[in-house]
């Protein structure tokens, strides 16, 4: 993970490959975080993971640990905020729901984005992302006459918010800088809320199993060090629109664990909800990829002309 093998030249296939195989690491973040719930609490597993996966970033970083100074500190403060955020509202959400619900639920965080964008600085928003939208209200009014709307299906539409900021975020503030470092203290400064907030919540029991240490362990490494790792070095090969499709992957992944590893089970209106909300995220981008492919064929042809 050094310089010089990030700046080599990376084929379209092998950034399509590591891009999907992030996708899956996260998916399955959501199966073990609900299995760490049954041995140890939600805050205090998200504690916990960032704890391990800043010493092990902080390993990763040793040679460039003299490089820190205060604006990686100050980039890696305020995003790791937005990083606490989201993650917060992610294990509470898991922790209330299940994990095909929350799942569905978090990726609606691609139609928030250039919402965000267009209120915050009055970016453009195509009419294809606000039926997105008008399809994502069906979908989660599918998700609430199915089985409800609970607490942890709030939280986890809240989730989606959050991770559209540290998105945005880390768009505006990762524009220079060591991104190794500035992870880092992302990482550290999630450790940071996480313990202050296990100190203060009231006191609960918990125990730290095989089952529980190995979900920890894999929330720590896959979907946290290495998955930000994959998407900082492979999500510059691709376009915006094609990083958005893949990252749509990411509830089906939940969704397959949910049902083989956790036994869950959908009726046929939860179904109705997440087909609709699937259908919101992926339809405008693959409209979107569509157009870009037309306009690029235009191009050559032009070109070669």
């Amino acid at each position: 993970m050094n310089d010089k093998n990030d700046n080599s030249p990376v084929s379209n296939g092998k950034a399509l490959f590591w891009l999907v195989m992030t996708t899956v690491l996260w998916g399955g973040s959501f199966v073990f975080n609900k299995i760490g719930f049954r041995e140890i609490p939600p805050v205090m597993f998200l504690f916990l993971r960032f704890l391990l996966a800043t010493i092990v970033m902080g390993l990763i970083c040793i040679p460039r640990l003299r490089q820190v100074n205060l604006e990686i500190m100050k980039k890696g403060g305020l995003l790791g905020m937005a990083l606490a955020a989201a993650n917060l509202s992610f294990v509470i959400g898991v922790n209330g729901t299940t994990v095909t619900r929350a799942g569905f639920l978090n990726n609606l965080f691609v139609l928030i984005v250039p919402l965000l964008c267009f209120i915050i600085w009055r970016d453009k928003v195509d009419r294809l992302t606000f039926a997105g939208i008008f399809l994502a209200a069906f979908g989660i009014g599918g998700l609430a006459s199915g089985g409800g709307f609970s607490h942890g299906d709030l939280y986890s539409t809240i989730c989606a918010l959050f991770i559209a900021i540290h998105i945005i975020a880390v768009s505006r503030l990762l524009r220079s800088g060591d991104v190794y470092l500035v992870t880092l203290s992302q990482f550290a400064t999630v450790t940071a809320i996480g313990g202050i907030l296990t100190v203060i919540l009231p006191e609960q029991p918990f125990h730290i199993g095989p089952v529980s240490a190995g979900a920890l362990l894999y929330c720590a490494i896959f979907p946290t060090v290495i998955c930000f790792t994959l998407q900082n070095i492979f999500q510059r090969y691709t376009t915006p629109t094609r990083a958005g499709l893949i990252y749509t992957l990411d509830p089906v992944w939940s969704m397959l664990g949910g049902f083989v590893l956790l036994g869950e089970r959908l009726n046929t209106r939860e179904w109705l909800g997440c087909g609709l909300i699937f259908g919101a995220v992926a339809v405008p981008l693959l409209v979107k990829l569509s157009v870009e492919r037309r306009a690029v064929g235009l191009y050559r042809s032009q070109t070669s002309e």
